[in-house]
Parts: C-alpha cells; sequence; structure tokens
C-alpha cells in the first residue's frame, strides 16, 4: 500500500522554484547561474548530459529519476528529461522603477509594458517573451489581480523572467501618475479605440498598457491613458490573445523607432 506522501507524489525540495526544459537551463547558465539541484531522466540523451554537466561544474546537486516522476512532478509539462531547483524569482519593487527612471539615458526613450489584470500564467510567461524580444525595459503589474512569477512563467518565458525587470506596484492607478510626470505617454489598447495602434507615436518614452482578456484594463487604468488605441481586425474574431497581441504592439513600437533612429 502507498504511504499519504507517495499518493501527493513527488516534491520540489523547500523553498525553490521548478524551471524545467533543456533551453530555460540553458538560459539560466548562459547568465552565470547554477540552480541548486537537478533532475535528470533516466536514460537521458548527449544534449541533456552535456547542459546538466555544466551545472553539476557549477555545483549543481544532480539525481537522475525515472521519466514518470518528472511527468508527475511537473504535472504533464513538456520538460526534456530535465528539471532544474532554483531560488524563486521576485519582482523589483517600486522605488526600483523611479531609480532607473530617474537615471534613464535620453537617448534610449524607455519601453515600458505594463499588465492590468492578467492572471494567466502562461499568458503572463509569453508577454516577458515578447518584451525580451522587443528590447522593452521592463515589464509592470499590480500587487492584485496579476499572476506570480512561477515556474510554468519561466517555462513559458524561455529565459525571459530572468532578465527582464518585472516592477511590481500597490496603486497602478498612482504609479502611471507618477510615470506621466516623469515624461512617459501611456497607451492603453482598447478594442472600441478610434485610433489603431500603428497610427500612435511611440518613439519616446513609452508606456504600453495591455489588458485582461475578456475584461480589457480597469476603469481607472483607462481613465489614466493619454492614448487609445487598437489592432485593426479584419477577419471574424474579435480580439487577439493577450500575448499575440502585447507582441504586436511591442513590435510597432520597435518598428517607429528603428525608422526614427
Amino acid at each position: 500500500m502507498k504511504s499519504a506522501s507517495s499518493r501527493r507524489g513527488p516534491k520540489a525540495p523547500d523553498g525553490l522554484d521548478q524551471v524545467y526544459g533543456i533551453h530555460a537551463l540553458q538560459s539560466l547558465l548562459d547568465r552565470g547561474e547554477s540552480p541548486r539541484e537537478l533532475w535528470m531522466q533516466q536514460g537521458a540523451g548527449s544534449r541533456l548530459k552535456e547542459v546538466v554537466a555544466q551545472a553539476q561544474s557549477r555545483g549543481a546537486k544532480v539525481k537522475e529519476q525515472p521519466r514518470d516522476l518528472l511527468d508527475q512532478l511537473t504535472q504533464g509539462a513538456a520538460h526534456q528529461g530535465v528539471v532544474a531547483f532554483c531560488p524563486p524569482l521576485t519582482p523589483e519593487g517600486e522605488e526600483s522603477l523611479w531609480l532607473k527612471l530617474r537615471a534613464w539615458p535620453s537617448s534610449t526613450p524607455p519601453l515600458l509594458l505594463i499588465l492590468d489584470g492578467v492572471t494567466d500564467v502562461h499568458n503572463f510567461g509569453a508577454c516577458l517573451r515578447s518584451a525580451d524580444a522587443a528590447g522593452a525595459h521592463g515589464v509592470i503589474v499590480a500587487k492584485d489581480k496579476a499572476a506570480p512569477l512561477n515556474a510554468t512563467v519561466r517555462k513559458v518565458a524561455c529565459g525571459a523572467a530572468e532578465v527582464v525587470p518585472v516592477y511590481q506596484v500597490t496603486n497602478l492607478a498612482r504609479t502611471l501618475a507618477k510615470l506621466k510626470d516623469a515624461g512617459v505617454w501611456i497607451t492603453g489598447t482598447a478594442g472600441e479605440a478610434e485610433a489603431s495602434v500603428f497610427d500612435i507615436d511611440m518613439t519616446g518614452p513609452t508606456a504600453l498598457i495591455m489588458g485582461a482578456e475578456g475584461k480589457g484594463m480597469r476603469r481607472l487604468t483607462r481613465e489614466a491613458c493619454d492614448n487609445l488605441a487598437k489592432l485593426p481586425m479584419a477577419g471574424e474574431v474579435s480580439s487577439l490573445n493577450v500575448s499575440v497581441a502585447t507582441g504586436i504592439c511591442l513590435f510597432e513600437a520597435v518598428r517607429q523607432r528603428q525608422l526614427a533612429s
């Protein structure tokens, strides 16, 4: 008869987050970081063994485990035969945002992404990945009604969660007011907006707000925007997944900035 602990399935070491997948592990190592512990699938291939050996050379404790145990631990996610255990990520505080903005070089206008009420961890991870790819300088989220920086976010973000600054703020409306005082223009996305996102100037200091799927931006967030913009929809669907829309809007900002440089 199985014990109660075995019925509950395997557990991560206390106080550590799971980071699974070869790409996520390689991203950690490329940044000079190393997990505390690694669980590697028995009979792993040469590519995985090579990455695991790098982590082991930096002090990571390695254990070989059967595939079904890794499947249970990651709840069926595509772990690619490896699960790393790392200290949890923590968002930066609001004061860190203001310190960086005060010291911001005038030659490179900041491009910030604000997620208002995005609670799905897969969407959060995908938004972080797009933010990193577009060269955004940070992501701002509220303390309430926001997805956590957990293992799923780290997996979906493919390394972006570790390198893109995430600023957690207590009062988003107050933060938007301070951003405007600092010279940052706030553009919110809304399906009913008259202007297209392709017509909004994002070459200067810009904060782009993406609202939650279905609900969009909250009222106070919307009222704080300098501009409202939409993505023109030509087909039958009325909206895009928030992470897809985020990528389009961020790269429109990138396009404009490249043309202006």
